[in-house]
């Protein structure tokens, strides 16, 4: 048998529209859906589909029920068969146990600890002398007591005991508090509030459910934001701030608005504007879009204009755009942001800037071109550079498609060479990236895979024996130096050894040299002081390291060329083709010239 909680949470997050949609062909007539019944075979959309209350009907036949019901009657499975494929749809695990469980859900206990802090820090905020700051703050950001009472606003107080004495009068032991994220348990000392001397905005999962908080600082002091740690029934990647008071909005809107924030929020939705969510202080994730194309596939991105809001809008949209939403850009004048525009201007003022919203590749478009980057041939490249990802972050073809238009248009490069710049397979569609868990990234020796030691190849074995030389033989630094300098290291740790070993000078210890490096470049480098093998010919390895880093230089001078070849102009290409000429020379001189940059050359 599947346990009662875990059938209603996957009815309360099934989407079925969505689930019916696959069979039906529906369409949207005010809040409900209609299309043709699927089961007395019908023609004329008789056939309603009311997502306030999950359950279809047909006007007709009379059938009805909810998505589980629909499913078995369609396709004739068995109903414990029919909620697990619904789970499947909407991410939840349903188990088939022999026996129903005895007593509550197992999470009951992590809900009821953060509904009762939940209580405190609002008893905090409101009646208690420590709570005045917050109250000061509120007022001084007008937002009055009736909004923040509606949307749960509390205050933990700086002071270390007072939460954790509460708590535990009520019951509640140190080890559900840590467990819930309120406290924190530092090594060898006493329990301590995660959440000190912050205004607390409660988070709610899309049921109505404390799960965990937000913490905004009051005066100076880092992170600004605080969110709860993740545990059970709290992760920031899988909650959106307000979704659980706007779907049905979002529904009965058919959009959905995101902004930054908790106070862009609470300002939008205290104003009349309910279809606003917000993520949780970090940038919008695979499961965080997932959850509004539940409720509508129409998504307006209200970020700040600055240079951080301008990454997380495109960022966002990009996410969005793969889950095949339509993303259009809200942009508020300059100095604004949600929370101040509608405190000036109301929601009819925003709604006017909803109304002049663009197409989020639109507003990529609007930005490069205002900067000038249309205008120079090395600035064109980039501006494609930064173009190109949108496009093939898009899984709906035909937006692909006029994207792709839209970009050869605002730079002139033919509409082929950017197919073949996106890699269109021969079926005319872009190849489907497939996506890697967020997992941390392996060690090696205790280097994480940002800064280890790079896999080999031309470039950064010869880095690597650099290094080597001078680590075996620091005299000759001096002489190495004069021919290149660190930037010639692209790895960062390599970078690393050959700019201390400059700093510290041939006649440094090696224990005096650790003492500038990171662990990471000290094991590196006591690595390279153990290897057996010896240099046999240091001054020809040096050389010929040296050059293969020249070479490297010059074959991504001639990859970039080839870049800039296709939007060049005549005369622009002439300068391009002589350029690139004397560099494939240059490089076949050497001896050092890779297979790929030899072919490459042959080819032209």
């Amino acid at each position: 048998m599947i346990p009662d909680e875990v059938i209603e949470q996957v009815r309360e997050a099934a989407d079925i529209v969505a689930i019916i949609g696959e069979f039906v062909p529906l369409k949207r007539t005010g809040s409900d859906y209609r299309g043709p019944c699927p089961f007395h075979q019908g023609t004329r959309r008789n056939f309603s589909v009311v997502p306030a209350k999950r359950l279809y009907h047909c006007f007709v036949c009379g059938e009805s029920g909810d998505v589980f019901k629909f499913l078995q009657k369609r396709l004739g499975v068995e109903w414990p068969e029919a909620v697990k494929m619904v789970g499947e749809k909407t991410g939840i695990e349903v188990v088939d146990t022999r026996t129903r469980r005895d007593g509550p859900d197992p999470r009951e206990p992590m809900w009821e600890v953060q509904a009762t802090a939940a209580a405190y820090f609002q008893k905090i905020l409101w009646d208690d002398v420590l709570g005045a700051p917050a109250r000061e703050y509120l007022e001084q950001r007008d937002l009055p007591r009736a909004t923040a009472e509606e949307f749960g606003l509390g205050f933990a107080p700086r002071e270390i005991g007072l939460l954790r004495t509460y708590m535990n009068s009520l019951g509640f032991d140190d080890a559900r508090l840590v467990e819930g994220g309120l406290l924190i348990s530092p090594d060898d000392a006493e329990p301590r509030p995660r959440f000190r001397n912050r205004l607390i905005f409660p988070i709610l999962d899309v049921a109505g459910r404390n799960v965990g908080f937000g913490g905004r600082i009051l005066g100076p002091g880092e992170p600004k934001y605080l969110n709860s740690s993740d545990s059970p029934i709290f992760a920031k990647g899988k909650l959106l701030y307000g979704l659980n008071r706007s779907r049905n909005a979002i529904r009965r809107a058919d959009r959905s608005l995101v902004v930054e924030g908790y106070f862009d929020a609470l300002r939008l939705m205290s104003a009349g504007i309910e279809e606003v969510v917000a993520p949780l202080g970090t940038a919008l994730t695979e499961t965080q879009a997932g959850m509004l194309r539940k409720y509508s596939r129409n998504v307006f991105l209200l970020y700040d204009s600055d240079a951080a809001g301008l990454k997380a809008t495109f960022r966002a949209g990009d996410e969005l755009l793969r889950q095949g939403m339509s993303v259009r850009v809200i942009t508020l004048p300059p100095g604004e942001d949600p929370d101040t525009f509608v405190k000036k201007h109301g929601s009819a003022g925003l709604e006017a800037q909803v109304a002049a919203s663009i197409d989020v590749f639109e507003r990529k478009i609007q930005i490069l071109e205002r900067a000038g980057w249309f205008g120079e041939l090395q600035k064109k490249r980039r501006a494609l550079d930064r173009l190109l990802p949108t496009i093939r972050a898009t899984s709906d073809e035909i937006m692909r498609d006029l994207y792709v238009a839209r970009a050869s248009e605002i730079t002139g490069v033919d509409r082929g060479i950017l197919l073949r710049e996106l890699g269109v397979t021969p079926s005319g569609a872009l190849p489907q990236a497939s996506r890697v868990p967020d997992t941390p990234r392996p060690t090696i020796r205790g280097r994480t895979a940002d800064r280890r030691e790079p896999r080999r190849n031309a470039g950064t074995s010869a880095e690597r024996e650099l290094v080597r030389a001078m680590v075996q033989d620091q005299s000759r630094v001096e002489t190495i130096a004069e021919r290149i300098g660190p930037d010639a290291f692209r790895h960062p740790v390599y970078r690393e050894i050959f700019s201390a070993l400059l700093e510290t000078g041939d006649d440094a210890s090696i224990d005096e040299l650790s003492e500038s490096l990171e662990p990471d470049a000290v094991l590196l480098m006591q690595e390279m002081l153990g290897e057996s093998e010896a240099l046999v010919n240091a001054q020809r390895t040096i050389d010929d390291s040296i050059t293969k880093l020249h070479v490297r230089d010059m074959e991504e001078r001639v990859a970039e060329i080839d870049r800039l070849l296709p939007i060049a102009s005549e005369t622009e290409k002439e300068e391009l083709q002589q350029e690139r000429q004397k560099l494939v020379m240059q490089m076949r001189a050497s001896g050092k010239m890779t297979f790929k940059a030899f072919r490459q050359g042959r080819a032209r």
